[in-house]
């Protein structure tokens, strides 16, 4: 990996966690909860909360955006969620449960000049995203910016962390791995347990049989494990990922990626150590310590 496509990645692990607080904060729980929405379950304000930003989006439309999920999965939640509120509501509601959240995490440093820098750095980068053909990245875009630093950085964070993700689906869609094979080949090189990425509705069947096609293309042995060629495919994607993901920081330079690195680590490290984010998912950042 060349120094440029590891500075991508380390900025994505560094900006992953104030995305993804969104899902597991309390305060976010909470706004759920006030808006209708069941919170036994995570899904319902998951679904929410990710698709509002594409306006009543129905279920078709949400499966290709999310692309892991089983369609048969999102059909049990959209356009169900809209019927609780309106994506208007939920918009408001989720900027709400981010402010509360970062201001309880972040204490005094909410008003710090480092926050406000780095806010200042991410903005730039996510400014510099190239949305053509980015469904999810563009949607978060249109949303226009918060005034507050913290909610800028939170904001940035979001746009590229979904850029990258639609890029990621490209590169997937490059490699001719379908939605379910797509999590199959990612559980056989140890980005996480098979049972963590049950989580995305799909069936033993469906697994089962994801996993004999990709065994048919030399991808993965009878137990289930990567072979070398189903390593190297995966690693290809992962770097195409990485390529795809990369002008925002080229546009800012490396120098200011770095000062961005290094002004968030502090920031991010809160929401790693309260212990709301799970220890493995299916995004894979932690790997098989036995590879």
């Amino acid at each position: 990996m060349s120094d440029e496509l590891a500075q991508v990645r380390q900025l994505w692990h560094l900006l992953e966690p104030l995305h993804a607080a969104l899902y597991y904060a309390p305060e976010a729980t909470g706004e759920a909860a006030a808006l209708g929405y069941p919170t036994e379950s995570r899904w319902p304000r998951y679904f929410a909360y990710r698709a509002a930003p594409l306006g009543a989006a129905g279920p078709e439309l949400v499966s290709a955006a999310f692309y892991s999920f089983s369609p048969r999965m999102v059909r049990e939640h959209v356009p169900a969620v809209w019927e609780v509120a309106a994506p208007e509501r939920v918009l408001a509601a989720r900027r709400r449960a981010m402010d509360r959240a970062l201001r309880a995490l972040l204490g005094d440093r909410i008003d710090s000049p480092e926050l406000a820098e780095a806010a200042t750095l991410a903005r730039r980068a996510a400014e510099a995203t190239d949305t053509a053909g980015r469904p999810m990245a563009a949607a978060n875009v249109d949303l226009g910016w918060p005034d507050e630093p913290h909610l800028v950085l939170w904001h940035a964070a979001t746009v590229l962390r979904e850029h990258r993700g639609d890029g990621h689906l490209a590169a997937l869609l490059n490699a001719g791995l379908d939605s379910v094979e797509a999590l199959v080949s990612f559980a056989a090189v140890g980005a996480a347990p098979v049972e963590v990425f049950a989580s995305r509705g799909w069936s033993e069947e469906e697994w089962g049989a994801a996993r004999e096609r990709l065994a048919a293309r030399g991808w993965v042995d009878e137990t289930g494990r990567a072979t070398e060629r189903g390593r190297e495919g995966r690693d290809e994607v992962e770097r195409r990922t990485d390529e795809l993901a990369a002008r925002p920081w080229r546009v800012i330079g490396q120098t200011a990626a770095e000062r961005l690195g290094q002004l968030v680590f502090p920031i991010m490290w809160p929401v790693v150590e309260s212990g709301m984010l799970p220890t493995r998912s299916t995004l894979g950042i932690v790997r098989d310590p036995e590879e």
